[in-house]
């Protein structure tokens, strides 16, 4: 692409059309203090000087690290298959899902990840996915406000405190009381999550009994490769579960573009963010592909739209689908094994030096607390190329709610020598036991 300027000639018969002699009156009524100092936009760049600058920035970037961050994104792989399939023009160029007659491929995509969303959860219905999964929990949230008419939430403590942030700031005008607690009686919904965000898997089977005896929903947040081993929401009775789709085909990219993850009951689908895709037949009987139920202020009056933050994300939704294809019921179970067996093993080798904080079961996460500073300690051990995981402390009190730094079960973290370590497939033995001996040798 390139970007031809305007000329001084251009410039000025913009000011004149618009009633201004110059730059400088154009910006008058924004006080000095007020204004940029300097926009420092450099000279122009030739085409061959561009790219040259571009891949000098990017050389900056650490792309080869051994990587144990977690904190809602992992480092999965991704076979090939997900890339060479999703960049292929005829999706990554697609035309608008909303003209049917164009966009027959890309509506059977989606239809086929809501399927495959669906098979994966245990639930009855999904949409065509959401920007993220913090927005897909404060959607989940807004849809169980609309089912109960009430504007009381719980929040069991263990969400992931970036999508509480978020859960806050969405809210912040809006006429609700978010609390922490477990206890149905009087609120629209409860949250949790597993494996919450210190890795902690638990069963909600009984908390989501407890909310339908008392006419509340639900919500479970839910993490996709973890399903492999543990009980799917709808097994647990789950009237929502989302999640972030990140670890499902999509690779980490300072913080996007993700996915968000959306499924529920049939008898709330009305009530439903977002799109849907649905399968139908033409007037020659042909099997067809539309959009339904579009419950967006585009498509509906706006005071009856669900909401007006929920376009899909449909070329990582693809990702998503293509990778589920690709891996198979058997390859993500074998995924999810591999990610427990290798985080345990991990575990039980640091557990002969320090502590680890979890007292529960664990997928692919956990905490451990160090004798001296965790941040400290990540600054050493990163110069040999390894990231050891997230400092605890410092992420939470960047948090401007006061986020409780306990899980359900009491634990508390947030200790100045709290270390969260991520563990997935992609992490070899060698590179385990490379984590422990470092971690030994910078906290003594």
């Amino acid at each position: 692409m390139v970007w031809i300027p305007v000329t001084n000639t251009d410039e000025q018969e913009m000011l004149k059309v618009i009633g201004v002699s110059s730059i400088d009156s154009f910006f008058e009524d924004i006080p000095p203090s007020l204004r940029l100092k300097s926009w420092n936009i450099p000279e122009g760049l030739s085409e061959i000087e561009a790219y040259q600058r571009l891949d000098s920035l990017s050389k900056k970037n650490r792309v080869d690290g051994i990587s144990f961050v977690g904190g809602g994104f992992y480092d999965h792989y991704i076979p090939a298959v997900v890339d060479y399939l999703s960049q292929r023009g005829e999706f990554s160029t697609a035309y608008t899902p909303y003209q049917p007659e164009s966009a027959q491929g890309t509506l059977q995509a989606i239809y086929e990840y809501q399927t495959a969303l669906c098979r994966l959860t245990d639930m009855e219905v999904a949409n065509a996915s959401l920007y993220d999964g913090g927005t897909a929990l404060f959607e989940a949230v807004m849809l169980a406000v609309r089912v109960t008419g009430r504007r009381k939430v719980r929040i069991i403590p263990g969400i992931n405190p970036i999508y509480e942030q978020m859960l806050y700031t969405h809210t912040a005008n809006l006429d609700l009381e978010l609390e922490y607690g477990k206890n149905p009686e009087d609120c629209a919904c409860v949250i949790g999550a597993t494996p919450d965000f210190f890795g902690n898997i638990h069963d909600f089977t009984d908390i989501a009994r407890n909310c339908h005896e008392a006419k509340a929903l639900m919500i479970i947040h839910f993490y996709p490769i973890a399903l492999g081993l543990m009980k799917t929401p709808g097994e647990m009775g789950a009237d929502i579960a989302v999640g972030e789709g990140q670890c499902l085909g999509l690779p980490l990219g300072f913080g996007g573009p993700y996915l968000g993850l959306f499924t529920t009951r049939k008898e709330y689908i009305r009530k439903m963010p977002g799109r849907i895709c649905a399968m139908t037949v033409d007037k020659q009987g042909k099997r067809g592909f539309v959009l339904t139920l579009q419950a967006r202020e585009q498509h509906i009056r706006r005071e009856k739209a669900m909401s007006n933050v929920c376009s899909n994300q449909a070329l990582c939704a693809l990702r998503a689908l293509i990778y589920l294809c690709e891996v198979g019921k058997k390859g993500l179970i074998e995924i999810a094994q591999d990610c427990y067996s290798k985080t345990e093993y991990l575990k039980k080798k640091l557990t002969e030096f320090v502590s680890v904080i979890n007292s529960k079961p664990t997928f692919n996460e956990f905490v451990v607390r160090l004798p001296i500073p965790a941040e400290q300690v990540v600054q050493k051990i990163k110069q040999s190329g390894v990231f050891p995981g997230i400092p605890l402390k410092s992420l939470l009190e960047h948090c401007k709610q006061q986020i409780p730094s306990k899980d359900m079960d009491g634990n508390r973290y947030g200790d100045i020598g709290d270390l969260l370590i991520a563990v997935t497939e992609k992490r070899t033995q060698k590179e385990l036991d490379l984590l422990v001996e470092l971690i030994r040798a910078n906290i003594s």
